[in-house]
């Protein structure tokens, strides 16, 4: 990984093309990220614009992971919880080009996602991950807990209805049971 530098997106041109070109790349090769197949630019270009524009107000945090000029992989950390959950974040759109799979690229972002969701006070992160074909090993392998599935949850890009697999991690920084919250 030494070309590899990760970095909190920002809403420049250069980085919407390349985030939703790796959208539309991870879409058309099956990756379940709430897209149909074919899924045309112009609609990940607005997806993305509106996750960096949350981004920019404090909602959520887009981290990219960059093999020099080429973002190789993106993670988004959700902050914009329920005010009955100020402990808690949610990781999505957990991406990675098919040419940069296998590098540990998801898991660097994961850690990353990590430190940053404790830096917010957030303690407790949850995700999901589809039944068919998702990222189930990578998560488990990086401590998450799996805490149930929900059949028939959503297609697959390609049409096929798959489940969806949950998941939490308590983080480190978690307070001692007991102790009332402030």
């Amino acid at each position: 990984m030494s070309n590899i530098h990760f970095s909190e997106l920002q809403p420049d041109a250069d980085t919407l093309a390349q985030l939703s070109s790796l959208l539309v790349e991870v879409v058309a090769g099956g990756g379940s990220v709430s897209f149909m197949h074919p899924l045309p630019i112009a609609d990940a270009a607005a997806f993305w614009q509106q996750s960096l524009q949350l981004a920019q107000r404090g909602a959520r945090i887009v981290l990219g992971a960059w093999d020099g000029p080429v973002l190789a992989a993106t993670l988004t950390l959700l902050l914009d919880c329920p005010s009955n959950q100020p402990h808690r974040a949610e990781l999505a759109k957990m991406m990675t080009r098919p040419s940069h799979r296998g590098r540990g690229l998801a898991r660097a972002l994961l850690q990353r996602a990590e430190a940053r969701a404790a830096d917010h006070g957030r303690w407790l992160l949850v995700l999901d991950t589809a039944s068919v074909d998702g990222a189930a090993g990578l998560y488990e392998g990086a401590g998450y807990q799996f805490a149930g599935e929900i059949p028939d949850y959503a297609y697959t890009p390609h049409g096929q209805l798959s489940g969806t697999r949950i998941y939490y991690k308590r983080l480190a920084s978690a307070p001692v049971p007991g102790v009332a919250a402030p």
